[in-house]
């Protein structure tokens, strides 16, 4: 998982802060920030993160690492 900024297939963007571990589970989360708005942190499974949505009948990746 690399840290950065990242693309949501909705077009929004965030910052990549790091990848944190449930403290029972050990399951792996992204930590991310939202570069509008608020600036919130967010929380998301790893493989939901990297995970792929269905748009228009396609398979799309969920969030993409922008290039700098």
């Amino acid at each position: 998982m690399k840290t950065g900024n990242h693309k949501h297939y909705k077009g929004k963007k965030y910052k990549v802060i790091g990848i944190a571990l449930h403290s029972e589970t050990k399951e792996k989360f992204v930590t991310y920030q939202s570069l509008h708005g608020s600036k919130k942190l967010w929380l998301r499974p790893l493989k939901m993160f990297t995970g792929k949505v269905k748009v228009d009948g396609r398979l799309v990746s969920r969030f993409k690492i922008m290039k700098k």
